[in-house]
């Protein structure tokens, strides 16, 4: 289980650093003509595009509708320039994304038409994998769109997170030493024992706990750094953190 880090500093985010996370990229993507637009509305749909999606698809919209209207969402969210109507100081990166979709879904509906696929604008390819492949393996629960939405806003943070550490090994030329450790990662089924990590990696077992302990406090501050990235201010961090475990628990 991921701790909420605050018995230690590395992974919390400098305050002067907050200038250039996803936040105030929102912020920034709402100035009509800035060359930072497209660069911010592309951050976006890569990094948020599926919790999203999913919120759509639960609200009982079928799957070519649930593509359109993510698309024009992020279409809408510069045009309209709702992001320059946003205050950092009032709310969190994903509440005012929920808040500003669920308004966009009530126009949406009081619309006879909506926009379709490629009505005129840039289509942004929101991810390489289609997007009902990955909505077909959410579990058929009883979650509401909003919970469903807290959920992968949740699981987009901790595997971004999970990507860029493995990223950093492999940057590294230690691909292979991460393939071994990561099955010691919280959450993960143990398929290794200390003694199979050690020998697999040349290394003695007190060096396997301890390249273990490195590798999971890497990770918590990288999930620290990606919810960073959602709020306005470095002191809201830990609370995001705990709120991000209350989910995941569920």
């Amino acid at each position: 289980m991921l701790g909420t880090g605050e018995e230690h500093e590395p992974g919390v985010a400098p305050r002067d650093t907050f200038a250039t996370t996803h936040w105030s990229v929102v912020l920034s993507a709402g100035h009509p003509g800035s060359p930072q637009t497209a660069v911010a509305l592309e951050a976006l749909c890569r990094t948020y595009w599926y919790p999203l999606y999913a919120h759509i698809r639960r609200r009982g919209y079928g799957p070519e509708d649930a593509q359109d209207l993510t698309q024009d969402f992020f279409a809408r969210l510069l045009k309209e320039n709702y992001p320059g109507q946003a205050n950092p100081a009032k709310g969190k990166f994903r509440s005012f994304l929920l808040l500003t979709l669920n308004h966009f879904l009530s126009d949406a509906r009081a619309r006879a038409t909506t926009l379709k696929r490629g009505g005129g604008q840039t289509v942004i390819s929101l991810d390489s994998e289609a997007p009902e492949d990955r909505y077909r393996l959410e579990p058929m629960d009883e979650l509401d769109p909003e919970k469903l939405f807290e959920r992968r806003w949740a699981r987009t943070i901790l595997d971004n997170a999970l990507a860029r550490l493995r990223a950093e090994f492999v940057s590294d030329g230690k691909a292979a030493e991460y393939d071994v450790l990561k099955a010691f990662e919280p959450g993960e089924q143990k398929t290794l024992s200390y003694a199979d990590a050690a020998g697999r990696l040349g290394v003695s077992e007190s060096a396997v706990k301890s390249m273990i302990h490195r590798l999971r406090q890497r990770h918590r501050e990288l999930v620290r750094e990606e919810i960073a990235h959602t709020v306005a201010t470095a002191a809201e961090v830990d609370e995001e953190l705990r709120h991000l475990i209350a989910v995941i628990s569920e």
